[in-house]
């Protein structure tokens, strides 16, 4: 059974950092893109970051550009999001969430395991 285990949420000041961690279990997702969403109270789940399976691309949603830097590490099967500079805005439950296929694609319905998600809190 495939499983994606989030770690690293909390409450943070506008301005600060945190790091999100997503472990996967299961099998292996060498080949296949894995990302992130995020979804804040009463709006629907958004593409946020996602990672190619060797590295070679990386796509961020605008909001994020510049501020979130996602990482992969093929051997531990596990991606990390390094967010910095949050906003209030940013205040999400995030999701990890891994596909089957070979490209990266921003839609929630391309993803076809997800993790139970972490909450983000970014106070102003």
């Amino acid at each position: 059974q495939v499983q994606l285990v989030e770690s690293g949420g909390g409450l943070v000041q506008a301005g600060g950092s945190l790091r999100l961690s997503c472990a996967a279990s299961g099998r292996t997702f060498r080949n296949q893109p894995m990302g992130w969403f995020r979804q804040a109270p009463g709006k629907e789940r958004e593409f946020v970051t996602a990672i190619s399976w060797n590295y070679g691309s990386t796509v961020y949603a605008d909001s994020v550009k510049g501020r979130f830097t996602i990482t992969r590490d093929n051997a531990k099967n596990t991606v990390t999001l390094q967010m910095n500079s949050l906003e209030p805005e940013d205040t999400a439950v995030y999701y990890c969430a891994a596909t089957n296929t070979v490209r990266i694609l921003t839609s929630v319905s391309s993803y076809d395991y997800w993790g139970q998600g972490t909450q983000v809190t970014v106070s102003s």
